[in-house]
C-alpha cells in the first residue's frame, strides 16, 4: 500500500514576502533610529539655550528686552485706518498726542485688515514699540510686516487699526 505523501508545491511568493518584510522592519528601525538622533539633538540645543537665559527673563513677545531709548516726544507715529470706519485713524492719532507721542502721519492702510489693531515697529524701535502698546492698550506689538520703511515718513512705529 501506497502512503499519500502530500505534496507542498514550492512557493516562492512567501520567500520574497518575508525577504522584504525583513528589509521594511530594518528600514524602519534605521528611520526610528534617525530621527530620535535628530530630534534629541534639537531638544538638547534648545535646552541649552533656554538653560542659558536667566530665570527671571521674559518672552520678547510680553517685554522688551530693553528701555526705550527715544522720548515719547522724539518717538514719530504713523496711525493708519485699516478697518474702513472715516474719522477712525485721526481719532486715535488725537489719542495717542495726547499720550506726548509725535504724530508722523494719519492715513489709510494699504488695504482693509479683518485683524486686530496692532503696533508694528521699525528695526531697533522694539521698546518704543511695546511702550506705545502698553500706553495705549493695543496688546499686539509686532516688527514692521507688509509695509516699506520707505512708506512709512520717518516714523518708526505704525499703529495700524483693525476690526
Amino acid at each position: 500500500m501506497e502512503h499519500a505523501v502530500p505534496f507542498e508545491p514550492v512557493r516562492p511568493w512567501r520567500t520574497a514576502a518575508i525577504l522584504a518584510s525583513g528589509v521594511a522592519a530594518l528600514e524602519l528601525l534605521a528611520l526610528i533610529v534617525a530621527g530620535t538622533l535628530l530630534l534629541g539633538h534639537s531638544v538638547a540645543s534648545h535646552g541649552v539655550r533656554a538653560a542659558a537665559k536667566p530665570a527671571a527673563s521674559k518672552p520678547a513677545t510680553t517685554k522688551p528686552s530693553r528701555r526705550a531709548e527715544l522720548p515719547r516726544a522724539k518717538t514719530r507715529v504713523l496711525v493708519l485706518n485699516g478697518n474702513g470706519e472715516a474719522g477712525a485713524a485721526a481719532a486715535e492719532a488725537t489719542a495717542i498726542r495726547a499720550r506726548g507721542y509725535k504724530i508722523g502721519a494719519v492715513g489709510n492702510a494699504p488695504g482693509p485688515t479683518q485683524g486686530p489693531t496692532l503696533v508694528m515697529y521699525r528695526p531697533g524701535f522694539a521698546a518704543e514699540a511695546h511702550r506705545l502698546g502698553r500706553d495705549t492698550g493695543i496688546s499686539i506689538v509686532t516688527a514692521l510686516d507688509g509695509l516699506q520703511p520707505s512708506s512709512l515718513r520717518r516714523a518708526q512705529l505704525v499703529v495700524v487699526l483693525g476690526a
